[in-house]
């Protein structure tokens, strides 16, 4: 009986010693919640959750061309996550999710045990709802501090938020990697789908992003990305939302991960980064947060004519200028892959210009690795560009040999090339006449190797791609298409010129004598625009010019200026070739229709002048007309003639240009509906070389956008406007016909009887 009192205390008394502590510590962590819990941060920012969006750019067709902004979000509702994505991140994150208050203490404890003893990683225990806490509310250091707050916050968000509400807080905001925030942006980012579009292979690779996105990043890392995405799977079909057969086709499904992560259905950088600039003049920095969408007036097709066309020309202009050499050279020791990598490391692609390492070189074949772990054979044509740098007699800055860095292009049949990064730069832009929209903008070869647009920002000489605005001036001042104008040498003050005596020639250096000024403007003949800027003045041209937009401060009144050699932009080129294509209309090209904020409100919308409102008339009409007429005349018999040929059309109009010293090319052309403009030079002028007219570079690069651009368009006929006649075939305004006021000809005569009877005898010839 003794004995069992005995036993009776001692159990007593360690029952006090087991239990006192853990009462006195329920009393200390009572007392630190009591205290903390009042202090802790209002959660407005969960209940009325305002997630930081980035400015969206789109083309006319809605599909997205840019974005800017620190976090790349696309926020989307609970209701609108694929249940495959929910499940995928309860099986990675939070299994419990749904049946704990904020804090698993199974979980826990589970943690707690595997914890214990373990020499390696501990295992963590943070719920999804700890997670939002930590993201909105508390730094990300590991101490048990944090952890405490973490958790008193985590019931704070429990006890105000549907469960539902936590998790889509969760799913679009947590950081997963690339600048991507929420998992609808990570779908597009890695994969280049939606959302709603995800496999159970990809939800299990993406819900493994959140544990450490830059180790788990299946673009950088993408061993430990499977090996982690294999473990969720896993867990998926443990936790039953994956059959077994679900379960095994998704572990042998191949991921398709996008490498370049910047990549936006349609190329248009410089678009969006013009987009860009405007919305912040208007809307300042909130642009960046905002969720705000800019509309372009780009449309798909004509972006990816003009984009393709460029390129294509730019490296055609590359290859007539032959090979300078491998753009560098590494020493290879081993030549095993982490080598290579960090041999490539700091060269970017463009585009489908890929940048590798040659491993061994000879005439018949160069092997090369490409970034990624591809090893390509080149030979046969792939090699005809860089033939001379494979012999054994090239200069050794030129020679291509091992560790040399290259660029390479595959074709379409999958064969190699190897191809040089332009030094040559290029600009394209299109518009509708009617209005201005702009639906085609290349300002470059390659935005993130050159981001200045020399659409807008590049100032050059047009050469003789202005010329028909001085044939327009001249129009007004009694000059027609038939005026005979003498194709010979001139000698011009220096006075006249603005600098010193000038004796300029034609292109050819050839003379052809009095000719049409229809034929004048259709073969580009120098000395025939000199003498008829000589008849209308240089200060009327001058005055006249700025009716089409361009700066007349740009263009000195001199007759150098019937050669092109003020300043001009392709911006201002494209409107003013507008108003011959729409009939005489000013209008103003613009890229922007409408901004709106996330909710899809208006704030900003263009209101465009369009072609028949008489207030923006500014030249006659019945001066389109024979402009388009005489301009028409270029690309059927002048220096655009390739264009009709090849585009077969008969409706095609515009004027090439090439600048003194061929410095710059040009093609500026239209038809009814749509005005290009193409240019090609270097940054720092320089010579493009003796045979790169506008004809020759220029030209092709609107050829090939028109040639998609106008499929299936019917040609267009031009009404005959009203004051216009038809006299032996050729058109004038009706005060101007043969035997009325009209200038007959210029440069045939020298004043005296005799020479105005040989002046008489030409034109005869002529008619």
């Amino acid at each position: 009986m003794a004995l069992s009192r005995g036993w009776a205390r001692l159990a007593g008394l360690a029952a006090i010693l087991l239990v006192a502590p853990a009462a006195i510590f329920a009393l200390v962590l009572a007392f630190a919640v009591a205290w903390a819990y009042p202090g802790l941060p209002s959660i407005e920012a969960l209940t009325d959750y305002q997630p930081k969006v980035p400015l969206r750019v789109y083309s006319a067709e809605g599909l997205l061309l840019g974005e800017f902004g620190e976090e790349r979000r696309s926020v989307v509702r609970f209701a609108d996550v694929p249940v495959l994505m929910r499940q995928a991140i309860l099986a990675a994150e939070d299994d419990r999710f749904y049946q704990h208050g904020g804090v698993d203490l199974i979980g826990v404890a589970r943690a707690a045990i595997s914890n214990i003893g373990s020499a390696g990683r501990q295992q963590g225990a943070s719920t999804i709802t700890m997670q939002v806490a930590r993201n909105f509310f508390i730094s990300s250091e590991k101490t048990y501090t944090r952890k405490f707050y973490e958790a008193l916050l985590a019931f704070k968000i429990e006890a105000s938020l549907a469960k539902d509400k936590i998790f889509e807080i969760y799913i679009n905001q947590i950081f997963l990697g690339q600048r991507a925030y929420g998992f609808a942006s990570a779908a597009q980012i890695y994969f280049g789908k939606p959302l709603k579009d995800i496999t159970a292979a990809e939800a299990a690779m993406l819900a493994g992003l959140p544990k450490a996105p830059s180790a788990f990043n299946p673009v950088v890392n993408p061993k430990r990305a499977r090996t982690r995405q294999l473990y969720i799977l896993d867990r998926m079909k443990s936790l039953g939302y994956l059959t077994v057969e679900q379960h095994a086709a998704a572990t042998r499904e191949p991921l398709n991960v996008r490498r370049e992560i910047n990549d936006f259905p349609v190329k248009a950088d410089f678009v969006a980064e013009m987009a860009r600039q405007l919305a912040q003049e208007r809307f300042g920095d909130e642009i960046y947060t905002r969720g705000l969408r800019v509309h372009t007036t780009i449309r798909k097709a004509d972006q990816e004519a003009a984009h393709a066309g460029l390129r294509r020309a730019v490296l055609d202009y590359e290859r007539r200028h032959g090979y300078r050499g491998p753009e560098s050279f590494v020493e290879l020791k081993t030549a095993t892959e982490d080598e290579l990598e960090d041999a490539l490391q700091d060269i970017n692609d463009s585009e489908d210009l890929r940048a590798a390492v040659v491993l061994d070189a000879s005439p018949k074949e160069v092997r090369a690795y490409r970034r990624g772990g591809e090893t390509v054979r080149i030979t046969g044509d792939g090699l005809r560009f860089v033939a001379n740098a494979l012999s054994d007699k090239a200069q050794p800055n030129r020679r291509i040999r091992r560790g040399a860095v290259v660029r390479i292009i595959q074709d379409d049949k999958g064969a190699w090339s190897i191809v040089q990064m332009p030094e040559v730069e290029a600009a394209f832009v299109s518009v509708a006449p009617e209005d201005g929209a702009v639906r085609a903008l290349v300002g470059g070869f390659d935005f993130n190797a050159n981001k200045f647009n020399h659409v807008t920002q590049a100032w050059r000489q047009p050469g003789s791609s202005f010329k028909p605005f001085i044939y327009s001036a001249s129009l007004e001042k009694g000059l027609t298409p038939s005026t005979v104008i003498n194709d010979a040498p001139i000698f011009i003050d220096p006075a006249l010129t603005g600098g010193q005596l000038w004796e300029p020639k034609n292109y050819d250096g050839k003379y052809d004598g009095p000719m049409r000024m229809r034929t004048a403007l259709a073969k580009s003949k120098n000395l025939v625009s000199i003498r008829i800027l000589q008849q209308i003045t240089p200060q009327f041209a001058q005055e006249y010019v700025a009716r089409f937009g361009f700066d007349a401060d740009k263009h000195p009144p001199y007759l150098t200026m019937a050669l092109g050699a003020g300043s001009v932009t392709p911006w201002q080129m494209v409107g003013a070739y507008a108003v011959f294509a729409n009939g005489g209309y000013r209008i103003n090209p613009y890229i922007i229709t409408r901004i709106t904020d996330d909710g899809g409100r208006v704030l900003a919308e263009a209101k465009p002048a369009r072609a028949g409102d008489e207030s923006i008339r500014v030249i006659d009409p019945r001066n389109a007309f024979i402009m388009n007429s005489m301009m028409n005349d270029v690309t059927k018999f002048g220096t655009a003639a390739r264009a009709g040929a090849i585009l077969k059309r008969g409706d095609l109009a515009g004027k090439t240009g090439t600048t003194n010293d061929h410095v710059d090319a040009w093609f500026a052309g239209y038809q009814a509906n749509l005005v290009g403009v193409a240019w090609i030079g270097f940054d720092q002028p320089k010579k493009l070389g003796g045979q790169e007219t506008g004809g020759v570079a220029a030209l092709p690069i609107w050829i090939s956008y028109m040639q998609r651009a106008l499929r299936g368009l019917p040609e267009s006929t031009r009404q005959v406007p009203e004051g216009v006649i038809n006299v032996g075939g050729e058109w004038y305004f009706r005060e101007f016909a043969p035997g009325e006021s009209s200038v007959q000809s210029l440069g045939l005569s020298d004043g005296t009887p005799e020479g105005e009877k040989k002046a008489e005898e030409v034109r005869n010839q002529l008619f």
